[in-house]
């Protein structure tokens, strides 16, 4: 076992679930934040579902990124942090207040906290969502890590939370760092299996095609692994390469989302009996998106490219993320394995 000690913030978070038991596996001590200690028993049993016996290696300690109660016990003694604990409001009332200052705020008292208890680097989870949105004329190129999204153009609150939170977190180390060090690890789409019900946003575009959703809308996005995302937090937490750098976590080119349902309905059989084959017309979401306000955030990503590259981090970091298909496939059947999908009538 290693002496050091890492923290992983927001231990209820898929992506942060993943990375725990990445890190387990590579001997670290863990300890995790939940809001309550009434959640520990539910990771636990997520750990064991992805495969590992937690035991003593891993602790818990309450704290909330809205108040700093509990951060500083948090970070004492850890090495390093994995910082992917985001607050993720919900409701059609939602505004930017409810989604932009926590996300800040919450990124500073993670940086302060770590800065304090003389962490060596801060790894942030930030988003593909800091990096694509709002460009009004998309160029012909993958994105890449040197872009940021325009925040004068279309963008949802979630975006914009990720944006200016990532920023704040950039501009902390700039000015008041002092020896901490940060990197940032940029998903797009993050699939692969899920550990129970809590899972992410992405799977439940799986969910949704497994479950015989009317058709597929021409959306494009890129897919990655949640283990490959795990992987690259370790790597980045470590490497001398990945001081002051952000990543983008993308595995292969994008698809539309009419070809993941042909993934499925290739890879999956029977369980994919209710997968669809036709593509919906842009003209239906946007009728759609009048009366359901979860569709009114696809309307501008209708046909729009939205490929990148995961070129730097396999350049600097050696990552090798497994084929976007294979992280397609492995959500669905996890979503088999633990009962998740709509049963048939």
């Amino acid at each position: 076992m290693r002496d050091e000690r890492v923290l992983v913030t927001g231990g209820t978070g898929f992506i942060a679930q993943h990375c725990i038991i990445a890190l387990l596996r590579d001997g670290y001590q863990v300890r995790t934040t939940v809001r309550s200690l009434s959640r520990e028993a539910e990771v636990r049993q997520q750990l064991k579902t992805g495969g590992v016996e937690a035991g003593e290696r891993l602790s818990f300690v309450v704290a909330d990124l809205a108040a700093d109660d509990g951060w500083h016990e948090a970070a004492a003694g850890c090495t390093y942090v994995l910082h992917g604990a985001s607050p993720t409001p919900t409701g059609d009332k939602a505004g930017e207040d409810d989604w932009v200052r926590p996300a800040v705020e919450g990124n500073l008292r993670v940086l302060r906290a770590a800065r304090a208890a003389g962490v060596r680097r801060v790894v942030l989870t930030s988003a593909f969502g800091a990096i694509c949105a709002g460009h009004r004329k998309p160029e012909h190129r993958p994105f890449d890590e040197t872009d940021w999204s325009d925040l004068t153009g279309d963008v949802w609150l979630y975006q914009k939370s990720k944006t200016l939170s990532e920023r704040a977190a950039w501009n902390f180390i700039d000015r008041e760092g002092g020896d901490l060090e940060l990197s940032a690890i940029n998903p797009v789409a993050v699939v692969g299996p899920a550990l129970g019900k809590d899972y992410s946003h992405s799977i439940r575009l799986i969910k949704n095609l497994m479950d015989g959703q009317p058709g597929s809308p021409k959306v494009n996005c890129g897919f990655v692994d949640v283990r490959d995302v795990a992987d690259l937090h370790v790597l980045a937490m470590t490497h001398p390469a990945a001081k002051g750098e952000r990543f983008l976590a993308i595995s292969g080119d994008s698809l539309w989302m009419a070809d993941v349902a042909r993934v499925l309905r290739e890879r999956m059989g029977a369980a994919a009996s209710k997968v669809p084959t036709r593509v919906l017309p842009n003209w239906l979401i946007r009728l759609g998106a009048l009366k359901d306000p979860t569709m009114r955030g696809v309307v501008p990503l209708l046909g729009l490219d939205m490929n990148a590259t995961g070129e730097k981090a396999r350049r600097l970091l050696g990552w090798t993320p497994r084929p976007r298909e294979e992280a397609i496939v492995a959500a669905a059947e996890s979503l088999v394995r633990l009962g998740l999908l709509k049963e048939t009538a």
